[in-house]
């Protein structure tokens, strides 16, 4: 979200030349116009006549604009007016249909067409899931991650090893409102450059609510996560 925003000056402009060591034939952009710039959640997606690039960030991924890294980039674009659009460490990949076709917007977080009625009934249909692994499917949250993970189940009170099927309605309905408001939360922070002070309990020891120690797990539930929750004021569903 914050790259859509900060790149959207490049919508309609006209790509000079492409760079970069991805496997990907990156050079088909090459003279083509980017008509627009869209995301869902951690896929930055570049629109174009006729297809439309695919970036994932992954874990360690980074961009920059108008400047460069001491390592060759996964990918770069050149404009013709001498700005330039570079991507390291992501993976790069090439969509030819619609994007109408191949995303759900309905289930990006930050999208206007978030539909929590929808992320409510997949989360119904999964009541063994545990409630750290479904705020991480990105069929039913796209866009959050494993930071939001830990501070949206802390803001609801729900330990991290609760089963979704044993969440009642009211907590269940919590769960879902807070994925999507935690997100712009999150995205506001990270845009001011203070989102670590306001962390409550991801990489911290100590509970602010109730001073308890923290519990840590490198590895939590399938997705095997790092997760950072309190025992005291987190209640375990079961």
């Amino acid at each position: 979200m914050i790259l859509k925003e900060e790149a959207a000056g490049f919508a309609g402009r006209r790509v000079a030349s492409v760079r970069g060591n991805s496997r990907e034939p990156i050079q088909r952009m090459a003279g083509q116009r980017v008509r627009a710039l869209r995301s869902w959640g951690k896929h930055f997606l570049v629109e174009f006549d006729a297809f439309s690039l695919r970036v994932h960030f992954m874990l360690f991924g980074s961009y920059r604009i108008n400047a460069r890294k001491d390592t060759p980039p996964r990918l770069g674009l050149d404009f013709d007016d001498g700005d330039e659009l570079n991507f390291y460490a992501c993976s790069v990949k090439f969509i030819d249909a619609p994007l109408d076709e191949v995303y759900d917007w309905s289930v990006d977080v930050m999208n206007d067409a978030w539909d929590p009625a929808q992320a409510r009934r997949k989360l119904r249909a999964k009541p063994d899931a545990l409630a750290a692994d479904a705020l991480l499917d990105q069929q039913v949250f796209s866009g959050v991650g494993n930071i939001i993970k830990n501070e949206v189940l802390h803001r609801i009170r729900v330990h991290p090893e609760s089963r979704i099927g044993a969440l009642s309605p009211r907590k269940l309905g919590e769960l879902v409102k807070q994925a999507r408001e935690y997100s712009f939360d999150f995205l506001r922070w990270k845009k001011a450059y203070v989102l670590r002070k306001h962390y409550q309990v991801h990489t911290r020891t100590i509970c602010p609510r109730d001073g308890q120690r923290l519990t840590y797990r490198k590895h939590l539930g399938l997705a095997g996560r790092r997760a950072f929750f309190c025992e005291r004021c987190q209640r375990l569903y079961e």
